[in-house]
């Protein structure tokens, strides 16, 4: 590629809204541009690494026996209903009405479309296992989209499903995706960590998040100090305390607590650590009241709260729920509540007792509160959200809090999907039986913001030279020098000829505009021909990731950039 001829506009300045460096520096290199909120276009530099990107991961799916296919995107709302996606997703779809009425969506994702396909053409044991895989844009309707690429309303996927007869026939199938996973991260040259995820709104069971460290990231994740446990911080369970001896309780004393609706107000007034008292959090879910329990210095997960009842949303109580109910905001316990209520308790409430907490009437909480002899528990869940110097559940070291950009997630959803949408199969013995599944996702577009994030200096991107735009660019340094634009052009096509992908920067810019573009978009290698060194017999290199300098021969040049390309990360 010439640059001359490149639609590559690049930009001194940042934008004025870019917030990460990925942004900063995708739209400034001429990568990207946006169109709107959370829209962007793919220029040319961009789609080459995206395409790169796109091949890397389409030689590990072939490898691991996938197939590649393509789903549409514009989808009845027909099976999401069927599985509870519909009013799951709620606002975050895309939803269209057709001329004829009909209830469309675009996709965020095609469990709900690849189901039904495999049902109906693949409906013997005989045809499994079996995966499809396809690399296609997806849509949310993310009410802030933010970080350029990172989180935005449409974005490139690949997305596989994998389709089998048994459990274990499934954890097999997971186990060669996770494998091609880590070959994938690698190849792509990012800096990775594998955790213990939350299904989120795909559901399923076990799951794992594939996340690129990075100092902006919005995911979180944990990690023990001891290196033997990670997880992201929705799905991360702290090590529970000892039960405490219940043996010797005190008796239950109503306490006069005027203006303490808060744990905050509680504390200071009563004078107590706020571990002593028991948050008693309300919530709606499948139209049924749900009372948590946490102690109250820990905040309620909500994310794990609707892990339990997937796939019917989670709605916190509003001031119209207290009176509805009869119930006072800021002072109701578990003690006395109606049946009607579903009592939930982090596995921390067994290691207290005598707890002070909501007397059930305004101004007023109860001390002396325990489990079992004051009100009941109906079930002990992991139901805190996780924070730093908590202890870890495999060694009890302490867990620590890292930043990172989720770029795989990867799932067991077992029959999640295949019930509700009655895709099944016939097996050996003659009996219908749903699938079991799983599905793996990719995200193309995050993995060239997520390596932006991680790999740029003060110059600009330094890309791995697996995904960059081109390995080398040849920089003609003195456009109207004949001599050096004969060398440049020479030494372009030598590396051409080698394998090397390639450009040439033949602008008639000055020097000093080149330098700074090939710093700007990250090219690994370059090879400066100019009119003082080709009189002297030279050319200039330079490896962009560590800004190292070399000297060598003019004829010698194409060779020595190959063998350099070869040192690039």
């Amino acid at each position: 590629m010439r640059l001359s001829r490149l639609f590559a506009p690049t930009l001194r300045d940042d934008p004025a809204d870019a917030e990460v460096a990925s942004h900063r520096l995708l739209v400034r290199g001429g990568f990207v541009r946006q169109l709107m909120a959370g829209v962007y276009t793919t220029l040319p530099l961009g789609l080459r690494t995206m395409r790169k990107i796109e091949r890397i991961v389409r030689e590990e799916m072939d490898a691991s026996g996938a197939q590649e296919i393509r789903m549409p995107i514009v989808l009845p709302a027909e099976p999401w209903k069927a599985t509870g996606r519909w009013d799951l997703y709620g606002e975050l779809l895309f939803r269209l009405t057709d001329r004829h009425g009909r209830e469309l969506l675009l996709g965020p994702t095609q469990e709900e479309v690849v189901a039904p396909l495999v049902a109906g053409e693949a409906p013997s044991y005989r045809d499994l296992p079996l995966n499809l895989y396809q690399i296609e844009w997806k849509y949310r309707d993310e009410f802030r989209p933010r970080f350029g690429l990172l989180r935005v309303r449409e974005f490139l996927m690949k997305d596989a499903y994998s389709f089998d007869r048994d459990e274990p026939s499934m954890s097999a199938s997971y186990d060669v995706m996770h494998e091609a996973y880590r070959r994938v991260f690698e190849r792509c040259g990012l800096r990775y960590v594998i955790v213990e995820a939350d299904p989120g709104q795909i559901g399923g069971g076990i799951n794992h998040e594939f996340m690129a460290r990075a100092d902006v990231g919005e995911d979180l994740f944990v990690e023990c100090a001891n290196g033997d446990y990670f997880a992201d911080t929705e799905a991360a369970v702290p090590r529970a305390p000892e039960a405490v001896d219940l043996s010797d309780l005190a008796p239950v004393h109503e306490l006069d607590t005027p203006d303490t609706p808060t744990i905050d107000s509680l504390a200071a007034l009563l004078q107590i650590p706020k571990e002593r008292t028991l948050k008693c959090v309300l919530f709606e879910a499948a139209s049924r009241p749900v009372a948590v329990l946490v102690p109250g210095d820990r905040e309620v997960s909500e994310p794990k709260l609707e892990r339990l009842s997937f796939p019917t949303p989670v709605r916190r109580f509003d001031e119209g729920d207290f009176v509805r109910l009869g119930l006072s905001k800021g002072y109701v316990g578990p003690q006395g509540l109606p049946d009607t209520f579903e009592i939930l308790a982090d596995h921390s409430v067994r290691g207290g007792k005598d707890w002070v907490t909501g007397a059930n009437r305004p101004d007023h909480h109860a001390s002396g509160v325990n489990a079992g002899r004051d009100f009941r528990v109906d079930r002990y869940e992991d139901l805190v959200q996780l924070r730093e110097g908590d202890l870890c559940p495999s060694d009890g070291g302490e867990l620590h809090i890292g930043r990172s950009i989720v770029v795989g997630h990867i799932f067991q959803l077992g029959t999640k999907y295949s019930k509700p949408l009655k895709a099944t199969f016939i097996d050996e013995d003659g009996t219908e039986q749903p699938f079991v599944m799983g599905c793996y996702g990719i995200g193309i577009s995050r993995i060239a913001a997520a390596t932006a994030e991680q790999f740029h200096d003060d110059g600009g991107l330094t890309w791995p030279k697996a995904i960059a735009p081109f390995e080398v660019v040849v920089i003609l340094a003195n456009a109207d020098d004949e001599k050096a634009r004969v060398e440049a052009e020479r030494i372009y096509q030598e590396l051409r000829s080698l394998g090397v992908d390639a450009a040439l920067d033949d602008r008639d810019d000055r020097a000093g505009v080149k330098f700074a573009d090939a710093d700007l978009i990250g090219y690994p290698v370059h090879v400066v021909v100019g009119k003082k060194g080709v009189a002297g017999g030279t050319a200039d290199l330079k490896l962009r990731a560590t800004g190292d300098r070399s000297v060598v021969p003019l004829s010698a040049a194409s060779q020595a950039a190959v063998d350099l390309l070869a040192s690039a990360p």
